[in-house]
């Protein structure tokens, strides 16, 4: 079964491609506490940046299952891996979580239909201009 989902969809964890890259160039640096597991290689280019790095996620490939520590390694922030440091966030950082976007959980502001209020009352101070 984890063939097939690796040969027909994108979003579940890697393709063969990026299983085929990964074996053949990928250097494996570390993961994360949801199972996510990062690599990197040396850059084709020598005028780009030098290394390329990339995430395997466990499950559904969502970018912002990426905790704060490993986001900044991602992103060329830092050249010291979150494993290597021994990171921990700061105690006024909250616990990373994933977009909730599309889940029961999403933010819904007042007014909302999917929040199951009724709308908000247009507002008294707008009319509309008609020409004389």
């Amino acid at each position: 079964m984890s063939f097939l989902k690796q040969l027909f969809t994108w979003w579940n964890g890697q393709t063969l491609n990026t299983r085929f890259y990964t074996w053949r160039n990928g250097e494996y640096v570390g993961s994360d506490e949801s199972g996510n597991k990062y690599y990197r290689a040396k850059s084709a280019l020598p005028q780009s940046i030098k290394e390329r790095r990339w995430v395997i996620y466990n499950g559904y490939s969502e970018a912002s299952s990426i905790p704060p520590g490993w986001h900044g390694w991602m992103h060329h922030r830092t050249d010291v891996t979150p494993a290597q440091e021994n990171y921990h966030p700061a105690e006024w950082q909250k616990p990373h979580t994933p977009n909730q976007t599309g889940t029961p959980m999403a933010y819904r502001p007042k007014g909302s239909i999917l929040a199951g209020s009724t709308p908000a009352p247009r507002a008294a101070d707008y009319s509309a201009w008609r020409p004389e």
